[in-house]
């Protein structure tokens, strides 16, 4: 219950959680938001990791010095691009495997067997889509490994997806983050990030939901 409770303090006050980083470790925060967004998108078992909303609030901070936004931008497309990868390959290598348990450690099968009717739906541009979705961001391009989806086609689905979803929320947080009406109401803006990010993903469960119960 404590660790629901600091997720929740994190997401709830990121400027100042992302403020006090950079005080205490300077430069090396790079590294720690690299590191964030690589396991956000290269691993299964870390999808409530903060995506979007970690990158509006880095976006801000670089616009008020704390960062250089053009090496942030490129940091962190390789960390989303590299993440991507790594989760490709996950899929792919235990793909058999996935395919012939029902239940797997520590992954969601409700995640993936929802990730997987949503690629269904959109194919190969769900790399790019998901990119805005979380959950479904962490897990497609790991379905996308179980399926075999050829590599080349993958990445360059991954390489435009990721430049799209780190510049987004960057830029956005450098050019809109510190307008005086964002910066008092920041944990609104936050909150409503955060909505904005699931909100297709609750639209696609309610069609889901009335399509079955219709039928």
């Amino acid at each position: 219950m404590e660790l629901i409770y600091t997720f929740i303090d994190i997401f709830m006050h990121l400027d100042k959680h992302l403020g006090a980083v950079i005080q205490n470790y300077g430069v090396w925060t790079y590294l720690i938001l690299f590191l964030i967004i690589f396991c956000e998108t290269g691993f299964v078992v870390t999808p409530i990791l903060p995506g979007d909303s970690l990158l509006f609030a880095a976006g801000a901070f670089a616009a008020v010095g704390a960062f250089h936004v053009v090496w942030l931008f490129i940091l962190l497309s390789i960390a989303a691009v590299l993440g991507d990868t790594v989760n490709y390959w996950i899929g792919k290598y235990l793909g058999e495997k996935i395919e012939q348990k029902k239940t797997i450690r520590f992954i969601n099968r409700d995640y993936l067997d929802k990730t997987h009717a949503f690629y269904e739906r959109h194919g190969g541009k769900t790399i790019i889509i998901a990119r805005f979705m979380p959950i479904i961001r962490t897990f497609a391009p790991f379905v996308a490994g179980v399926g075999k989806m050829h590599y080349l086609r993958f990445i360059s689905y991954n390489v435009i997806g990721g430049i799209l979803w780190i510049a987004s929320f960057v830029f956005g947080g450098f050019y809109f983050g510190n307008i005086p009406m964002v910066k008092r109401n920041f944990t609104l803006v936050i909150l409503a990030i955060i909505f904005v990010s699931i909100l297709p993903g609750i639209i696609e469960f309610l069609r889901h939901r009335y399509a079955r119960q219709a039928s």
